[in-house]
């Protein structure tokens, strides 16, 4: 009777791969599942997961995921799926296209914000033009 409702942040319990805060990486990452950065990353990063940037982490890479949750310092675009969550400690500095952001007190954000509205069962709303108004076709 009722659908349970489609996770919308990264799931921080299902690491499937980590860079610790001693490490660093450069080049392409590319996870299946989730990717949580502790260290330092250079390049290009493909998740069909979710990343988690540590508050340690520094990121100088874009970036294509699902969700993202941003506690350290992120330097590239992102494009993503779902949800975009700076916490209170997170920086970001690039253009982002998202579903959803969610933005904590104190965050740092400074680049271009388009919002992907979806409708249901996935598919992308049509955006309306200057002057054009909204009509209800099936």
């Amino acid at each position: 009777m009722f659908k349970k409702k489609e996770q919308q942040r990264a799931n921080f319990e299902e690491v499937d791969t980590i860079i610790g805060s001693g490490s660093e990486f450069q080049g392409t990452i590319v996870v299946q599942g989730t990717l949580r950065v502790d260290g330092r990353v250079s390049g290009d990063i493909h998740v069909q997961g979710d990343l988690i940037v540590g508050e340690k982490g520094q990121v100088n890479a874009n970036i294509k995921a699902r969700h993202v949750t941003i506690a350290g310092e992120l330097r590239g675009d992102l494009e993503l799926e779902g949800t975009l969550e700076l916490t209170s400690s997170g920086q970001l500095f690039g253009d982002i296209a998202v579903a959803n952001l969610i933005v904590g007190e104190g965050a740092s954000f400074q680049g271009n914000c388009k919002m992907q509205a979806t409708g249901s069962k996935g598919q992308k709303k049509r955006q309306l033009r200057p002057g054009e108004e909204k009509t209800n076709e099936a």
